[in-house]
């Protein structure tokens, strides 16, 4: 019998199209890699479907494209893993190595949330509502994460920097990607648990 092939080649996983940045560095030796960080981009904001956010997280974004780029102009930023509202699925850093999407940070009581999280970025808006096949990427994926690391943890961007970033936002279903992964309760933030917004 063929035996399936591996998921993961190292820490890039197999399904994804890989999209290699240039934004990232080694994690501190040590590090326990026990949280997804979940995000939300578009750009410009509110716009689906371009290149921008592949060109940004690779360094080749055109600063002179849009108005609102000049706000971010030489940002140098990435993250592991993008979900397209299609549900396409890129990766941009081995997911071994430290990507920079979380900035300054607490959870779980510790700080640089980056030295030991996984990044991933949803195409969408703060506020507004993502698709389903969305979900349905974001949970094959945690689930994927949870078989190479120790994974314990997930949360937003908003309760790791809570007060400067707002992503995802009201619009992501906690309560849906919960029940789809079959987690408990200590692996989300609690103010999550009580906060829906269904897709379909």
């Amino acid at each position: 019998m063929t035996k399936p092939p591996e998921p993961w080649r190292g820490g890039w996983l197999q399904t994804a199209r890989h999209c290699p940045s240039p934004n990232f560095g080694p994690r501190p030796d040590g590090a326990h890699i026990d949280l997804i960080v979940i995000h939300s981009i578009s750009l410009p904001p509110g716009v689906y479907g371009g290149p921008e956010v592949e060109q940004l997280f690779t360094n080749q974004l055109d600063w002179s494209a849009h108005p609102y780029f000049e706000q971010i102009r030489g940002m140098e930023v990435s993250s592991h893993f993008f979900v397209r509202r299609s549900g396409e699925l890129l990766q941009f850093v081995d997911a071994d190595a430290r990507a920079w999407h979380a900035g300054p940070s607490r959870w779980r009581g510790r700080d640089n949330c980056n030295d030991d999280s996984i990044g991933i970025e949803l195409e969408g808006l703060e506020g507004e509502r993502f698709e389903a096949d969305q979900y349905a990427t974001l949970t094959r994926l945690c689930l994927q994460l949870a078989q190479r690391y120790p994974v314990a943890h997930i949360a937003g961007h908003e309760h790791i920097a809570p007060g400067r970033k707002q992503d995802p936002g009201p619009g992501f279903d906690w309560a849906r990607l919960q029940h789809s992964l079959g987690w408990g309760d200590t692996c989300f933030p609690q103010a999550t648990l009580q906060r829906g917004a269904s897709t379909d």
